[in-house]
């Protein structure tokens, strides 16, 4: 089984997905925030690319969440705060969310076999689910405005991991690209305090100056919730058998 890691989406070939399995990571913060929606007992999530898209598939009973720069957009419902997805006003209903790269990631992927959201709250579920699916994998990291970011790039180390003892275990032959090898590396490296990390790299920085240094602490966890989304028919939803721990 070949895994391959890509460093942003602007790296991403539509055609080079096509018959894979590919992990979308977007930690800071669309996956995550997604992923907690889901897990809060958000019915289906439709992730766009634009705001007329989400706009213009507005229904009854539909509610819109996005950002643009980090902020909510303005006339929707939320933005993308994993912390605004988590009471009940989200329980039951069907969520139209676009963000600035996240959701253009899951667009990118609409030729793989399967797509799934992946975070670093989730990592674990997400390399069960993809190993179980016994195609090659590809780790797309979103990034930021088509350049590499630091805690895509800690995310898909630690899918790597997950992976590796997976495969192993199940007597696999497996590879992965140079650069997947560079991220697991880096994955070891700050495990031990990936929240100290994630709040040192641009992103963390950014967030945590506009106020948001509880989502980067959130977002910071790994494997809170046993649940791989993933996207079908332009939706993403999530087995009803998947909680949180």
């Amino acid at each position: 089984m070949e895994i391959t890691v890509i460093p942003s989406v602007n790296e991403a070939r539509a055609d080079d997905l096509i018959n894979k399995t590919v992990l979308v990571i977007d930690v800071l913060r669309a996956t995550s925030t997604m992923l907690t929606a889901l897990a809060h007992g958000c019915r289906a999530i439709y992730p766009v690319e634009t705001v007329l898209q989400a706009r213009q598939l507005q229904q009854p009973g539909y509610v819109l969440g996005g950002e643009r720069a980090c902020k909510k957009i303005p006339g929707f419902d939320y933005g993308n705060s994993p912390f605004e997805y988590m009471d009940d006003r989200i329980a039951g209903k069907h969520l139209i969310i676009t963000t600035t790269n996240g959701t253009r990631a899951i667009q990118k992927s609409s030729k793989a076999c399967t797509v799934i959201a992946a975070s670093l709250l989730n990592g674990k579920a997400c390399a069960r689910e993809a190993a179980a699916l016994n195609k090659d994998i590809v780790i797309l990291c979103s990034g930021t405005q088509d350049v590499f970011s630091f805690e895509d790039g800690i995310c898909a180390g630690q899918l790597v991991g997950e992976l590796q003892s997976l495969l192993k275990d199940r007597g696999t032959e497996w590879s992965v690209n140079d650069f997947g090898l560079s991220m697991l590396y880096a994955f070891q490296q700050v495990q031990s305090d990936i929240t100290r990390a994630l709040m040192n790299c641009s992103n963390g920085k950014r967030l945590c100056k506009l106020g948001f240094t509880d989502d980067v602490i959130y977002c910071s966890r790994l494997n809170l919730i046993q649940m791989a989304p993933v996207v079908r028919g332009g939706k993403l939803s999530a087995p009803l058998v998947d909680q949180l721990t």
